[in-house]
């Protein structure tokens, strides 16, 4: 064994950062591992490389991540940037891959923070090259600034989609049309959590702002529209999609989907926490208490990995989680525990605010989670299309691990992150079955690809 620790945290996101921060302050001995090669994850993204100037671009609420990670870099927090995970043990040994070395260490607990991923979006033609979800254009510019071939359609639904259109705007980026999958309707069935939105009207100010935007720089914009598909033969050329009853056409070099975000639950999964399926956003997540505690003794997670709810909400749930572990491994007292959590419990109750009314104004696609279209590939890995699924289903596949053994199915190098909540939803709406009983795909380990040299060439101590 290399090394044991207090707490091993997975992810650099804002809810690990702000947990490796505390439990550094409160006496713990960490470890955060992360994939990527700077702390900060999907939101605060290449934090410490951004220039100043892109402060108009990319918003206050991105360079408030500025304090958290130089505080991150300022504390005693052991930081193995560029590995991966490939296995967590019943009992927290944990296998990592840096630079193609393997090695293991151990925790006396494990902290969960690898934050959410973008919902598959799959329709015709989704697959193209010009096609890409509306998070991921974000990241490139973040990362590499970089924005997509103009002019750009943006389709589907969610504040991510409304955000990413306005750095495109402030990018100066030709956007051809914003497509939304929302309808008036859903505002309707939004309004009863309109009352405890309005308490953090902040957010509702920062939407109308950001719809101001858009239009003021000419965006025309398409509520409430279906059907959708790209068109295109050996690259993107355009969107097609039913307005108001009617087929509409929108000639573009790069279309930009999106349908929300989803929970990453890769190691919730692996480690067999209990989840629960929360309705509004179609999403299994993690069942959690305050103190980010799982039903899985020493494993806790926090941020987007337990339920989307942004940067503030995830940094906040760090906190927490980190003065939890500190009490369980004795480090502070029940009452410490009680006095250190007051703030940040106030903060959770004003960030939590917000989230049943976004979810209800922004649902996914129905269209979306299970498409009509036999020909639309689900498993982009083994090319695996809809019709075939269906085929699988009519055979008496009713479990999406059935599917998988038919039609291989979640076989690829991504392991079914871009086609396994799509096979639940096809066999839930194909058989009239609540998702809830069709369940999901089961995660194996290695939980990333490893190559045959790499697994040969694993080393570990005597112990082990």
């Amino acid at each position: 064994m290399d090394k044991i620790y207090d707490v091993i945290i997975i992810g650099s996101g804002p809810g690990g950062l702000a947990a490796a921060v505390t439990g550094d302050n409160l006496g713990l001995n960490i470890l955060v591992v992360d994939e990527q090669p700077e702390p900060g994850g999907q939101i605060y993204r290449s934090m410490e490389r951004s220039r100043p100037e892109n402060v108009d671009v990319l918003g206050k609420d991105y360079f408030a991540g500025k304090a958290l990670v130089e505080d991150f870099r300022a504390s005693n927090v052991t930081y193995m940037p560029n590995t991966t995970v490939l296995n967590i043990t019943n009992n927290f040994d944990v296998d990592l891959l840096t630079t193609g070395v393997t090695q293991r260490v151990h925790g006396r607990r494990m902290l969960l923070s690898i934050g959410a991923a973008e919902r598959p979006v799959p329709m015709k033609n989704w697959t193209l090259p010009g096609v890409m979800g509306a998070a991921a254009a974000d990241i490139l510019f973040k990362s590499a600034d970089m924005a997509p071939d103009e002019p750009v359609v943006l389709a589907g639904s969610g504040p991510l989609l409304l955000q990413a259109a306005c750095h495109l705007v402030d990018n100066g980026v030709e956007i051809a049309a914003m497509v939304e999958t929302a309808s008036i309707k859903d505002y309707i069935k939004a309004t009863p959590f309109l009352p405890g939105a309005l308490l953090r009207c902040s957010y509702l100010i920062k939407g109308l702002q950001m719809r101001w935007k858009v239009k003021r720089a000419g965006v025309p914009l398409y509520i409430g529209c279906r059907h959708l598909e790209v068109l295109g033969e050996s690259r993107a050329e355009g969107l097609r999609f039913t307005y108001r009853g009617k087929q509409k056409d929108i000639p573009a070099k790069s279309v930009l989907l999106h349908e929300g975000v989803v929970p990453n639950l890769r190691l919730s999964q692996a480690l067999k926490c209990k989840h629960e399926w929360y309705e509004p956003q179609r999403y299994w997540k993690p069942e959690i208490d305050l103190w980010g505690q799982t039903s899985v003794d020493g494993v806790s997670i926090a941020g987007d990995a337990a339920g989307i709810g942004g940067g503030p909400m995830a940094t906040v749930r760090g906190h927490l989680a980190a003065i939890g572990s500190a009490f369980k491994l004795d480090k502070i007292s029940e009452s410490e525990r009680d006095r250190l959590a007051i703030e940040h419990r106030k903060n959770l109750k004003k960030e939590t605010l917000i989230r049943p009314f976004l979810d209800h104004v922004f649902p996914p696609n129905p269209q979306t989670l299970s498409p009509a279209d036999d020909d639309v590939l689900v498993c982009r890995c083994e090319e695996i299309t809809r019709g075939q699924i269906r085929e699988a289903i009519a055979q008496g596949a009713r479990h999406p691990a059935q599917i998988k053994a038919r039609t291989r199915s979640g076989m690829g190098p991504c392991q079914g992150r871009m086609c396994a909540a799509t096979i639940s939803e096809i066999i839930a709406d194909s058989c009239s079955i609540d998702i809830k009983e069709v369940g999901a795909l089961s995660v194996r380990t290695p939980l990333k690809p490893l190559s045959i040299e790499q697994y040969a060439n694993m080393k570990f101590s005597d112990k082990d």
